[in-house]
C-alpha cells in the first residue's frame, strides 16, 4: 500500500464517521492526529477507531458546559415572611394559693401584678399542654391540702373559742 492510498482511506473513514454521527457532523472537526509513516502494517480499522475518540471528546464537551464561578443563587422564595411577634406570659403562684399574671410585650409592659383564679391557671395549662398542666395541678393540689389544713385548724379554734364562750355565759 502507498502513502497516498493511506491517506485515501483515513479520509474516506472521517467521512463516513461524520455521516454517521450527527453529532459529529454539526461540530467542527478536531485536527486530524497524523499517524507515523512508518506503520505499514495499518489494518482499515485503524483510522475508523482513531475517529471515535475525536466525536466522544467532543461530545463530551457539548454535554457538560463549565461550572460557573461563585456560589449558586439560591432560587426567589416565594413564601411570605410573618413578622413574629414576641409576648411573654409569667404566671406565678405562692403555697397559699394565690396567682398572679404578668404580660410583656417585647420590652415592655402590658399588665404586671394581675390576680388570676387557681382554676383558670388549672384550665389555662390544660389548653395549652398536657405537659404543662400535670406540674401545675400538683402545685394547685399542695396549696388546697395546706388550704384544707388551715380550714381544719380554724374550725378548731373557732370551737375552742366557742366552747370558752358558752362557759362564760353559764
Amino acid at each position: 500500500m502507498s502513502v497516498e492510498a493511506l491517506t485515501h482511506d483515513e479520509d474516506t473513514a472521517a467521512e463516513t464517521a461524520a455521516a454517521s454521527s450527527p453529532q459529529a457532523a454539526a461540530t467542527p472537526e478536531a485536527p486530524e492526529v497524523a499517524e507515523p509513516a512508518a506503520a505499514p502494517a495499518a489494518s482499515d480499522s485503524a483510522p475508523a477507531d482513531a475517529a471515535k475518540p475525536e466525536s466522544a471528546e467532543e461530545t463530551s464537551a457539548v454535554d457538560s458546559p463549565k461550572p460557573k464561578r461563585g456560589r449558586p443563587k439560591a432560587a426567589a422564595s416565594t413564601a411570605k415572611k410573618t413578622r413574629t411577634v414576641e409576648l411573654t406570659l409569667t404566671v406565678t403562684g405562692t403555697a397559699d394559693g394565690e396567682w398572679q399574671a404578668e404580660l410583656k410585650n417585647g420590652a415592655k409592659w402590658v399588665a404586671k401584678g394581675l390576680a388570676v383564679p387557681a382554676a383558670a391557671v388549672s384550665r389555662a395549662a390544660k389548653e395549652l399542654h398536657e405537659e404543662l398542666s400535670g406540674p401545675i395541678d400538683e402545685v394547685i393540689n399542695a396549696a388546697r391540702e395546706a388550704q384544707a389544713a388551715k380550714v381544719a385548724q380554724l374550725e378548731a379554734e373557732l370551737e375552742a373559742a366557742k366552747a370558752a364562750l358558752a362557759e362564760l355565759d353559764n
